[in-house]
């Protein structure tokens, strides 16, 4: 459903969400999001014209967040790379639709509402707390270390990457 694109965005805002504090290389994103560094950089290339990261340039440069991760959605990092579309006329180009769409089209346009709204309303900082399973997000185990990581990560005997 969604994009590998969308992925990368969505691990490199919440590798900067636990990293702030200070700006941090595209190379570094990229590996501790086990994401293609060439890929990476187009991605936060985007995330930052859209706003969502700020850059800075020099030794000491790098990417940071460019506002609280309690105020960043997954909506806003995921419609920056790879927008979600909603059905607005007959995808069938059946005239006599037009914007009246049928209930097929009716029932999954509300679903891609749903999931929207449902989007909207998750912060990235709800995504950063080990599941209710115990796994860790891939960015999270790389920021906490591996010990940390294998700690919080452990569910059915082995540990979470």
């Amino acid at each position: 459903m969604f994009s590998v694109t969308a992925e990368y965005a969505l691990r490199a805002v919440m590798y900067l969400a636990l990293h702030e504090g200070k700006p941090v290389t595209g190379r570094d994103i990229a590996e501790g999001t086990h994401s293609p560094v060439r890929y990476m950089s187009r991605v936060l290339r985007d995330l930052t014209s859209a706003g969502v990261l700020r850059a800075f340039r020099g030794p000491s440069g790098g990417f940071e967040l460019a506002r609280d991760a309690a105020e960043i959605s997954v909506l806003d990092v995921v419609n920056v790379v790879d927008p979600i579309k909603r059905i607005e006329r007959c995808p069938l180009g059946i005239e006599t639709h037009g914007r009246n769409l049928c209930r097929l089209h009716k029932r999954l346009d509300e679903s891609i509402a749903m999931m929207e709204r449902t989007l909207a309303q998750s912060p990235i900082t709800d995504l950063l707390a080990p599941s209710d399973e115990g796994s860790v997000p891939v960015t999270a185990s790389v920021a906490i270390g591996a010990a940390s990581a294998g700690a919080l990560g452990r569910a059915n005997g082995r540990t979470l990457r």
